[in-house]
């Protein structure tokens, strides 16, 4: 597992970007792995500003997401669906139909069904990853045992809090999501997880420091990739090397 220690966290996701720039660049028919939230929104600016400016092309690109809410239409603004289209598709010249994030509506069971085949349609080139306070990776939350393909997940407390802030109150924010699994996380061909914040600090530690493979700590699995390169922020760092066991 390769760390990068960037001097703020702009670069860091400046570099995540660039890493998914060259992978499409090498290969314009990628399958690209993508994640949400702030930072993920931060690396799409980034592949935008590639784009506008003539040195990216997704025309033959395919994405495949790593979750989404139970229960939110596609159009709802907390969406998965409505963020990526907002944060990335709209913005670059991306065919839709070679993007797939499953749907939290209807028929779940069957949802999760046609997530597992999406999966193994082919293998993911680069897969975008951040971390939750918790340890979590995509939604796979701290627990005795992790679950190795897709499946529906009930939220933290914790996950459902930190999330509250992209909704109007906590009461609105869904219990239940459907994530990717971590052996299909796993089976991407290189992983790049972003992480900033002095809440991430325990959970990225135990990420970076030691030998541990913890599922209290999902994100420790990452160590078992052979491709997988974890870009935080010296302020980050700093805090998380200071911290004692």
């Amino acid at each position: 597992m390769q760390i990068i220690v960037t001097e703020n966290y702009e670069r860091s996701c400046e570099i995540a970007a660039k890493m998914i720039a060259d992978v499409v660049r090498a290969k314009p028919d990628a399958r690209l792995g993508l994640a949400t939230g702030g930072t993920a929104g931060a690396v799409y600016a980034n592949l935008i500003k590639e784009y506008r400016e003539g040195r990216l092309d997704f025309s033959k690109v395919s994405t495949i997401n790593l979750d989404e809410y139970i229960g939110l239409p596609p159009e709802h603004p907390q969406s998965y669906r409505y963020y990526m289209d907002h944060n990335l598709f709209n913005h670059v010249n991306i065919d839709k139909q070679n993007t797939y994030v499953v749907s939290g509506m209807g028929d779940i069971e069957q949802n999760v069904a046609d997530f597992r085949r999406k999966v193994q349609e082919e293998p993911v080139d680069i897969q975008l990853l951040g971390i939750g306070a918790n340890g979590h990776i995509a939604f796979n939350e701290p627990d005795s045992v992790l679950k190795e393909k897709a499946h529906v997940v009930e939220l933290t407390e914790s996950t459902v809090k930190a999330n509250s802030r992209f909704f109007d109150s906590i009461d609105e924010v869904p219990r239940k999501a459907i994530t990717m699994g971590i052996r299909e996380i796993m089976s991407a061909k290189s992983l790049v997880l972003v992480a900033t914040g002095k809440e991430k600090a325990q959970a990225v530690r135990g990420l970076i420091m030691g030998d541990v493979i913890d599922s209290r700590n999902p994100s420790t699995v990452i160590k078992l990739h052979h491709n997988a390169t974890v870009i935080i922020d010296n302020a980050l760092y700093e805090l998380v090397a200071s911290q004692k066991d």
